[in-house]
């Protein structure tokens, strides 16, 4: 299903005129959409004291907290859309992985998948298993009304270096390893987490949400040649897989600024790009037919705000050809982010580009 139609069988929700959802549909819009990745928490005090003395991943599994850290910056700085509190490897962790996210270093998984005999670890995910998921986003829709909720999860390759390398990497020397060295195993893999992915998704968009993104964090450690053989199969997969629900499939990656043809050809219908590339020479990598997001560097924001401005009036500069464009920053917020810069940042940008 085109994200052109409403549902099938269904009238349009309180959502689908919003302009974030008209953008990502490439429709004419009242003014740029915003929303900022990793805008649920970070950079927020009310996030913090919420959240005191509980772990992030217990925190995921919380639906009455994770309504309220989602629905803070929604709140505060009048964003376009809300994106899901949630982690990447929650679905991980749902199926028995033994993984934490430890505090200045990320998740942490003991016994790492590196063998065959591993892959028996990764059995399928059920909406049993993320209940909590299916309640915090019913939360998350009664209060949001006509306000999208993005769902997101992260793609194959990401998850697969973090199991994989038992934690973040520089290198991704295992995961590489076993990449070119064992390409059947690599296949399985990343075709077990595929389907991993989806289940996940899934469970996000029946719930309620109006929109997902798929996370390839870690995309840009790849050659395009090894992104299209080894990565794009499984991520293709994935975006396919939940085509049929109708909702904006956005496919964001860092360091990606060589994989843009590749990752628009994954079947995504708006395609994110980091700030190493400008938005109009993005256009002209990923092709016709697609909406981009992005890309302010994270960093512009602890600059005065006439300067914050002037990168910003670029961006919007360089996306005024643009299809569809859905103002964004081309990485997360920082955690030291002044939450005041980001609100000034969503109000300038609507002013901007008010129609």
């Amino acid at each position: 299903m085109s994200v052109n139609q409403s549902p099938t069988g269904q009238q349009p929700t309180a959502t689908y005129d919003s302009a974030f959802m008209k953008a990502c549909r490439r429709e004419p819009v009242p003014h740029t959409p915003v929303w900022f990745m990793r805008q649920a928490g970070r950079s927020l005090p009310e996030y913090h004291k919420v959240r005191e003395g509980i772990p992030m991943l217990e925190s995921c599994t919380r639906p009455e907290l994770v309504a309220e850290i989602t629905l803070q910056p929604v709140r505060r700085h009048g964003v376009d859309a809300a994106v899901y509190f949630s982690d990447i490897v929650v679905p991980l962790k749902a199926i028995g992985i033994d993984l934490d996210i430890k505090p200045g270093v990320g998740p942490v998984v003991e016994k790492p998948i590196r063998t065959r005999a591993d892959l028996a670890r990764l059995r399928d995910l059920t909406p049993e298993d993320v209940s909590y998921v299916t309640e915090a986003v019913g939360l998350l829709t009664a209060e949001l009304g006509s306000t999208p909720l993005i769902g997101f999860a992260g793609a194959p390759f990401t998850l697969a270096s973090y199991l994989i390398e038992g934690g973040p990497s520089r290198t991704y020397e295992n995961a590489k390893a076993i990449m070119y060295g064992d390409p059947e195993l690599w296949a399985d893999i990343l075709d077990r987490l595929a389907d991993i992915t989806t289940a996940f998704l899934k469970v996000q968009i029946e719930a309620g949400a109006s929109a997902v993104q798929l996370f390839d964090s870690w995309a840009g450690a790849l050659a395009p040649a090894d992104y299209r053989r080894s990565v794009l199969p499984a991520s293709a997969k994935v975006l396919k897989a939940v085509e049929g629900y109708g909702v904006p499939r956005i496919h964001f990656g860092v360091g990606t600024g060589e994989l843009l043809q590749l990752m628009g050809e994954a079947g995504a219908d708006v395609v994110g790009v980091d700030y190493r590339v400008a938005l109009d020479e993005a256009a002209r990598r990923v092709g016709p037919g697609k909406a981009l997001q992005g890309n302010l560097d994270p960093a512009v924001l602890f600059a005065p705000t006439k300067a914050v401005e002037a990168k910003t009036r670029e961006v919007l500069e360089d996306a005024k050809d643009l299809e569809g464009h859905i103002f964004n920053l081309g990485h997360g917020v920082m955690p030291s982010t002044d939450p005041d810069a980001l609100t000034r940042l969503a109000e300038f940008v609507h002013t901007e580009t008010a129609r």
